[in-house]
């Protein structure tokens, strides 16, 4: 802990806001003697693994899980200096490849220059996946997704954002989509990203081999109008299609994945949160989206019927899932303000304004 900040392996942003959550919670029981509504505590650790267990939770315990609404620790945006709503995120899936050229690595002074080299031919295959400016060019990949309205790019707009700095922050360069600003990039368009390329050899030293196997790990963003298994097939598909005579691909990948959410404009839960930063922040919340995934606010959607508002305390700055990720001390004395708060905002409210609508 330093400088204000407290620094912590993981996603300090869900751990803070957690422990603040839980802290109005005994505050209430602790001043009032109960709480203005009825809470029930559910802690799932698998988010960044795309919670797998998470599933057949919900199945073997639908009885004990039934509620009328979820508030979120995670996705940040309630505390700092600027108010936001976060309504929603990403959704994702994820696919694996492996290449072979050959049956096994051989000596480069031997075969270089008369067979294929497994990583040059992955390394072209991955660079098939966009253009030169960074558009995702998979056939079928975008079937589904709406265009991105008016009312939506207003919303992308609506959070002060300086797209120099962001970039200045990481010391890279821009590059992207010149037909959507960075922020409709990171938060409402579809991608494609490669997490890791291997094979050959990756010891110490040298080693002069023709690597004859070759992998890749992809992920795959989603937003709204888009199916997992569909952004998989997709991928697969394209990967198969660009893949020259005697290049044999294999795939491994779990099946499914999550798609995007969104917390519809009408929903308590979002008249609930921005009363509670206009009385706090003495202005109108920004309406902004995570560019990342939380399953939980899809599964227990779909699964359950239960709408979730995401009200984490990080901010944007605070180098997420960074071997220096940090938590601002003051986020943590500003939660114990705002929880309270928004819990009592939604003690008023009745049972019966949650249920689906439409």
């Amino acid at each position: 802990m330093r400088d204000g900040r407290l620094y912590a392996r993981g996603a300090s942003d869900v751990k803070g806001s957690t422990t603040v959550a839980i802290e109005a919670v005994a505050g209430f029981l602790a001043v009032e003697g109960g709480c203005p509504l009825n809470v029930k505590l559910f802690l799932e650790g698998e988010e960044e693994v795309g919670s797998p267990s998470l599933p057949a939770l919900i199945e073997a315990h639908r009885d004990l899980l039934a509620a009328d609404a979820m508030l979120s620790a995670d996705g940040g945006g309630a505390a700092g200096p600027q108010p936001a709503l976060n309504i929603g995120c990403r959704g994702i899936c994820a696919l694996q490849s492996s290449l072979r050229t050959a049956a096994k690595d051989a000596h480069s002074g031997k075969v270089g220059g008369a067979m294929r080299n497994a990583l040059h031919e992955m390394a072209r295959l991955v660079a098939s996946l966009h253009d030169e400016q960074g558009r995702v060019t998979v056939e079928g990949f975008h079937d589904g997704i709406p265009p991105l309205s008016n009312a939506l790019r207003m919303e992308a707009a609506s959070l002060p954002f300086d797209e120099a700095a962001w970039y200045a922050e990481f010391g890279a360069t821009p590059f992207g989509d010149p037909a959507y600003s960075v922020r409709e990039r990171t938060t409402m368009r579809p991608t494609v990203e490669v997490n890791g390329m291997w094979g050959g050899y990756t010891g110490d030293g040298g080693k002069t081999v023709t690597p004859a196997e070759a992998h890749a790990k992809l992920t795959m963003r989603l937003v709204p109008g888009q199916e997992p298994a569909a952004a998989q097939a997709a991928v697969r598909a394209h990967l198969e299609r660009h893949a020259p005579a005697g290049v044999a691909l294999d795939f491994h990948y779990r099946p499914g994945g999550t798609r995007a959410f969104t917390l519809a404009a009408d929903h308590p839960l979002r008249a609930a949160a921005a009363a509670v930063l206009v009385r706090e922040k003495r202005g109108r919340p920004a309406v902004t989206r995570l560019g990342g995934t939380v399953p939980i606010t899809t599964l227990f959607q779909e699964r359950l019927g239960i709408d979730s508002l995401m009200f984490g305390l990080a901010s944007p700055d605070e180098d997420a899932h960074a071997p220096n990720e940090f938590f601002r001390l003051s986020s943590l004395e500003e939660g114990l303000r705002l929880w309270p708060m928004i819990l009592s905002e939604l003690g008023t409210m009745r049972a019966a304004d949650f249920r689906r609508r439409g």
